[in-house]
């Protein structure tokens, strides 16, 4: 089993046993410099290795720790944002393109899997998105007049394969379901294997440009937290969200979404893709581990740090399915995060504000899988040809830089100071509190705000609250026992250890003394 960002483990870490990583840099100077070892950043690396490049990849934790080892993996030419917003916002012909590349995109996990022989469950299957009020179905009709407008199949059906009430249901052929640790762990090892590096446990804090004094060419810099650093022609941050300060943290919203696997009586599994269509919605699917069947089951989404109680979204989620299928057991539950673009499409390219040769891959919504395909393809492209054909249409310089970034800037930064310092008196802390065991909460203290946990074993866990991105407070999160940013999604376990960017350092710990 591996690690991921979550106190809750997820059906897909028990399919792949740690990676054999040299955790060794052989190179003085790599052709690109991949931060994040997710299906983004592993795909991407594979690609451009096996068309000649030398690539490295730098991971903060272990490969697939973050979203991808918490998805649950469903690949679509239907996309959360629909067609017919993306012509809204964007103009037909691209919403064409749009839908050219997922399909693009299925087509290159599927080809990877053949080629390779990776062994992960993936299946082709039909789609299924059903309506349940009249609002619905009127919603139905817009996006399936879309769909033909942009050449992605469907027709109405009379069926579905769950056994939900519905009055309008649409099927949408060739969509397709597989294990996702599984495939981007046998796509490390084989890039692995064509001379690719991984070094995982290593936090990026930093890059720098600058001349090479012998060959006179521009090179970046890559500053690691041991300070350690690697030099790159190119770099590029498949992080989920970029570290750092940049525009792009105002134009993703961070959202958590709820998942869980459970069993149902023998041959009562469906095999197709289904999703409602409430906001948020609520999808299913089957998948097959090693023989054994699981019903999958994710929705109740929300913004990352404005749930008061993230445990409820699991009983609404429970609720859910054991309304309609007769659940014999819970085997996995977990939650995850994504983010969500500002107009409806990632933003994959040059990295805002940065120099050239900094790329970026972001805002994939809750269509990550599908995405981290358009972003391998079109970022190979960039970087091997300097061109793309869906170079503008993902551009992250598509919006302007926001008015009063700056100063924005300036006032997230003064939302909290940076408070307690030194230590605190444990007896104080303790009567103050009055917390449960495995209980956390923000609590001020003498005028100040510190973050608590009280560990099952009746022992504090004390943290200053400051987001070490922005400086926004965090928020406890019982679900998955850590604290989470509500401003740009930064998560940190219950010792203040960063588990989710677009932070670098950890939070704060207040020492505690005895009196």
């Amino acid at each position: 089993m591996i690690k991921r960002d979550g106190a809750l483990p997820s059906l897909w870490q028990q399919t792949v046993e740690p990676l054999e990583v040299t955790n060794t840099a052989l190179a003085a100077k790599y052709d690109v410099i991949i931060v994040g070892g997710g299906i983004t950043g592993i795909s991407l690396a594979h690609r451009l290795q096996n068309a000649g490049l030398q690539c490295l990849v730098l991971e903060a934790h272990n490969c697939c720790f973050g979203t991808t080892g918490g998805t649950t993996a469903h690949l679509n030419t239907l996309l959360d944002t629909p067609y017919s917003t993306i012509i809204k916002n964007f103009g037909e012909e691209p919403a064409k393109l749009v839908a050219k590349g997922v399909k693009e995109a299925i087509h290159n996990i599927e080809r990877n899997i053949e080629q390779y022989q990776i062994e992960c469950g993936f299946e082709r299957t039909a789609a299924y998105l059903f309506a349940e009020n009249d609002d619905q179905q009127k919603e139905l009709q817009e996006i399936v007049e879309a769909c033909e407008k942009v050449s992605v199949p469907v027709h109405y059906t009379g069926t579905i394969p769950v056994n939900i009430p519905f009055t309008k249901a649409i099927e949408i052929p060739a969509q397709a379901k597989f294990s996702p640790v599984k495939y981007v762990y046998e796509l490390a090892k084989n890039y692995m294997d064509a001379g690719g590096h991984i070094v995982e446990q290593t936090v990026v804090v930093n890059h720098n440009h600058r001349t090479d004094e012998v060959t006179g060419e521009e090179i970046i810099e890559v500053q690691t937290e041991d300070d350690y650093t690697y030099v790159t022609n190119t770099l590029v941050y498949a992080t989920h969200i970029p570290p750092g300060v940049n525009v792009l943290h105002l134009r993703c919203a961070p959202y958590r979404s709820y998942a869980m696997a459970v069993k149902l009586p023998l041959d009562n599994y469906p095999a197709e893709l289904c999703y409602d269509m409430y906001d948020p919605y609520r999808y299913y699917r089957t998948q097959v581990i090693e023989g054994e069947p699981y019903f999958i089951v994710g929705g109740e989404d929300h913004k990352t740090g404005h749930e008061d109680n993230t445990e409820a979204c699991f009983n609404r989620l429970l609720a859910n399915v054991r309304k309609y299928f007769n659940v014999e057991s819970i085997t996995h539950k977990w939650s995850s995060q994504y983010y969500e673009p500002a107009d409806g499409l990632p933003y994959i390219g040059e990295l805002p504000g940065a120099r050239p040769n900094v790329y970026v891959a972001t805002g994939y919504g809750g269509n990550g899988m599908v995405y981290s395909q358009v972003a391998t393809i079109l970022l190979s492209d960039l970087i091997l040809t300097g061109a793309s054909t869906y170079k503008e249409l993902f551009d992250p310089n598509r919006i302007k830089p926001i008015a009063g970034f700056t100063n924005l800037i300036k006032e997230n930064a003064d939302v909290v100071k940076n408070l307690v310092s030194g230590l605190v008196a444990r007896s104080h802390l303790e009567s103050l509190s009055e917390l449960a065991h495995g209980e956390g909460k923000v609590v001020v203290f003498e005028k100040h705000k510190i973050a608590l946990y009280k560990d099952p074993e009746g022992s504090l866990h004390v943290l200053n609250p400051t987001c070490t991105h922005l400086k926004c407070s965090v928020a406890w999160n019982a679900a998955e026992l850590s604290w989470d940013c509500p401003c740009h999604g930064a998560r940190y376990s219950i010792d203040g250890e960063m588990l989710n960017g677009p932070a670098n350092m950890d939070l704060k710990k207040i020492d505690l003394q005895e009196e």
